[in-house]
């Protein structure tokens, strides 16, 4: 279903854009893959994660996210609210994360997939700014999300 190899799928330079969906794009938190948990449907993994952090402590916040059309809408409305996180929300995340993460890979053959096609490689979360989730600017962020994959990934293999 997914190309083998994202080499020169996603370029760019002066005069164009190419791009097309890369080979690991199942594994992205922003991806089209509906989730099913807490008794809820939400749009991407992202939306599960962002409405999950406010359900709680901002309710309204939480239903503006879970309707929100896209990913990064929903980021934009969770990064307004920041402020009001409670502390313990920081000593939990990695386990709603990985929940999610679960969640998504249980209900997708594709991102099974997926991470059975990506072996016994190391996965990456490649932001250039997240260096909790990602590796960040310097490439030396905590990869915490790649960690997570890895994990599942061996569950399932």
């Amino acid at each position: 279903m997914y190309p083998v190899s994202s080499n020169d799928l996603n370029r760019d330079d002066e005069k164009e854009v190419r791009f097309f969906t890369t080979a690991f794009h199942p594994l992205d938190n922003f991806s089209a893959h509906a989730v099913r948990i807490w008794e809820r449907k939400f749009m991407t993994a992202e939306h599960a994660y962002q409405w999950k952090k406010l359900s709680d402590i901002h309710p309204e916040a939480a239903e503006e996210i879970y309707e929100a059309g896209s990913p990064e809408l929903v980021k934009a409305i969770a990064a307004g609210q920041a402020s009001m996180l409670p502390g313990e929300w920081h000593e939990v995340k990695v386990a709603m994360m990985e929940e999610i993460l679960r969640a998504k890979a249980n209900q997708h053959e594709d991102v099974r997939e997926v991470l059975r096609k990506s072996g016994t490689r190391t996965i990456i979360e490649n932001s250039p700014a997240d260096t909790f989730w990602g590796v960040g600017p310097e490439g030396d962020g905590l990869n915490t999300l790649g960690k997570l994959w890895m994990k599942i990934r061996e569950e399932i293999a």
